[in-house]
């Protein structure tokens, strides 16, 4: 998603780093974060970002050897609502005053609505709607 990943001004986080050729089918592939942390406990200060992206896995239960968890990680069934609760929480932490979150999901095991319910705010606008397994963009101010 990231059009200009090597702006000096973007931290790109993720838990587990891929080496470029970790999936077979997509030679190019790989995930090579700036900072490698959990979305639940980021190393940051408060109020450190004028925007923040929060694309949190929103694969339930599949193995991190296969093709969908090397890419995109996984969630589990039974804690994704206190895990993204926990993530929507830090992103809102070490998000300005004023500042913008951008949230990124995919139906593809649970619908944009439920997760919803685990933020202790409302989208501002966003795109909610459309055929299950889409990806669903929000937007989020702190004010």
């Amino acid at each position: 998603m990231w059009f200009q990943k090597d702006r000096e001004d973007v931290v790109y986080m993720d838990l587990f780093p891929r080496e470029r050729g970790c999936i077979e089918q997509q030679k190019n592939f790989s995930c090579e974060p700036d900072v490698i942390a959990d979305f639940r406990d980021m190393p940051f200060s408060d109020e450190e970002f004028q925007v923040v992206v929060f694309d949190p896995p929103h694969i339930t239960d599949v193995s991190l050897f296969s093709v969908m968890g090397k890419k995109y990680g996984t969630i589990s069934s039974e804690t994704y609502e206190t895990d993204l609760s926990k993530g929507f929480d830090e992103c809102w932490r070490v998000l300005k005053h004023g500042g913008t979150l951008v949230f990124k999901w995919n139906e593809a095991r649970v619908k944009v609505s439920d997760v919803l319910k685990c933020f202790r705010h409302q989208p501002l606008f966003g795109h909610t709607t459309g055929k299950a397994g889409s990806t669903k963009w929000m937007c989020f101010l702190k004010t």
